[in-house]
């Protein structure tokens, strides 16, 4: 991404050398922005120049006067003409991507015909910034999720593709997305209002600011915590019959007649709700988690706050607790509530971003990192400014013994339980589908969270369609799709780098 140039265009040049000859006019360089262009990906045609990049790069648009006065107060050298990040890495980074602006101080005649200069500063060339983003895997996903999306007549989905090892943003895809080349050349009153009106939310960045139920994406981060506090171990099992009664309330298993015996593996592979129910919040003489221990965990693995990627509005998700629904709703917190949060279902809402974020601790066997997607600045000349380091949020989270065996739970997703079509994917996979309630009149969310390849992670992949239904038959095929063209591009490369070396 390129820092902000001024460079004159031949016509200005002509006029410029003729604004003698015309008292009273002279030339403004002003550039604009000319962002890549990728699939068409509206909710109803193919346009061009529509991209899911949009919301990543964000926009530059004329400074309001509410920006003009707050950035003047804190020392910013702008006009109130000038242009300034709106949203996205261009807002974020702004002071990077800005340099410094020329100015040219003359005198003029009393027909305001240039006479000389009385003193200049020169413009400087804003900074580049080299992203972590694969802009090929983006492109490609981008294509994968449309073509899904069409076949089954849905509208909305989220794609985060992570590298484990450091945190790097390598995918971030919100469909549908819009052009960004819009606002960069002004966009006109209809165009604007058309995205504002349109019901799936385009400006929108979904995987980073939305909140959704988890569903069962949120089981091995409730596995992990359940093995750490000695609720359970690795030979724990529970027998699944179709669910819990408690009274009046049932509270079921998504498979009619249960799953039978369930260990942690089982119950992480076959997304077991009774398993989850026994030790989230206990059943008979079984002491679960309980709701505080469960908070506890989600907030180690980072759930109710911002992860902190460099970028705007990012969503928090929420972790619901008793004293918050005694005071918002005035009513206790009973054993349902429990039971519901144990499976990412109730008020418990979580970003994509999230998902794939705690994801990575189970990938790398224990260090939560922070997402970023800038991980260089560079000058105008591309000479290295600064690099973007890895930063750890936390480490450690649980006992490694305890991540292995979550990790072996996820990978027995995919040989034997609700993922197993990922077992045509050249690499071993692990994961996690979820399919989460949130509405009595729509459809369900569709997830799947996991990472490729199984002993040596290189990606962290989450994906969330809306209203998609199961999780298993909607979100697993587009990461199918995904890792299939990811892992077969990269093995066709170390296929082509090797022919090369051996014909030298």
């Amino acid at each position: 991404m390129s820092g902000r140039e001024r460079p004159p265009s031949p016509q200005g040049l002509e006029c410029d050398e003729r604004g003698q000859e015309i008292p009273g006019v002279f030339i403004s360089n002003k550039t604009r922005r000319n962002y890549l262009s990728g699939l068409g990906s509206s909710t109803t045609t193919t346009e061009v120049g529509v991209s899911s990049l949009a919301n990543v790069l964000g926009y530059i648009g004329k400074i309001s006067g509410d920006e003009y006065k707050g950035l003047v107060a804190i020392g910013g050298n702008y006009s109130p003409i000038d242009y300034v990040g709106k949203t996205g890495l261009e807002a974020v980074y702004e002071n990077d991507l800005r340099g410094v602006v020329g100015q040219t101080n003359i005198e003029v005649d009393a027909l305001g015909r240039e006479q000389k200069i009385v003193d200049q500063v020169p413009p400087v060339d804003g900074h580049n910034l080299v992203l972590g983003i694969d802009a090929d895997l983006q492109h490609q996903s981008e294509i994968i999720v449309s073509k899904e999306l069409k076949t089954l007549g849905l509208r909305r989905a989220s794609v985060v593709i992570l590298d484990p090892r450091n945190g790097e943003v390598r995918t971030l895809v919100s469909y549908p997305a819009y052009d960004n080349n819009l606002f960069a050349a002004g966009i006109k009153v209809v165009d604007y209002q058309k995205l504002l009106d349109d019901p799936d939310q385009p400006l929108f960045n979904r995987p980073v600011s939305g909140n959704f139920p988890s569903g069962s994406t949120i089981k091995p981060v409730i596995s992990a915590g359940a093995l750490q506090e000695k609720v359970i171990t690795e030979d724990t099992t529970v027998l699944s019959t179709g669910g819990l009664h408690i009274g009046a309330w049932s509270f079921p298993d998504w498979k009619a007649g249960g799953h039978g015996v369930t260990n942690v593996k089982k119950a992480i592979a076959e997304s077991v709700n009774t398993f989850f129910y026994y030790i989230g919040g206990g059943y008979d003489k079984f002491v679960g988690l309980g709701i505080d221990r469960l908070v506890k965990y989600f907030k180690i693995f980072g759930l109710g706050v911002k992860t902190g990627i460099d970028l705007p509005n990012e969503g928090a998700g929420f972790v619901p607790t008793p004293a918050w629904k005694e005071s918002t709703q005035g009513v206790k917190w009973y054993i349902g509530d429990t039971y519901h949060v144990s499976i990412g279902q109730g008020d418990l809402t979580v970003t994509p971003l999230q998902v794939a974020n705690y994801t990575t601790v189970f990938a790398n066997r224990g260090t939560l990192y922070k997402p970023h997607v800038v991980t260089e600045i560079l000058d105008s000349h591309n000479q290295l400014i600064k690099k973007i380091n890895p930063e750890i949020i936390r480490t450690n989270l649980v006992d490694p013994q305890n991540i292995e065996i979550v990790r072996e739970g996820m990978r027995q997703t995919i040989t034997a339980g609700s993922a197993r079509s990922l077992q045509s994917v050249p690499v071993a996979v692990a994961g996690k589908t979820g399919t989460a309630q949130w509405s009595t009149t729509k459809a369900n969310q569709a997830w799947f969270t996991g990472f490729a390849p199984y002993d040596n992670p290189e990606l962290v992949i989450t994906v969330l369609v809306e209203e998609g239904g199961e999780g298993s038959s909607v979100a697993v095929p587009i990461v199918r799709d995904i890792l299939d063209y990811y892992f077969n591009r990269n093995n066709a490369n170390i296929n082509t780098s090797t022919a090369n070396i051996i014909k030298k």
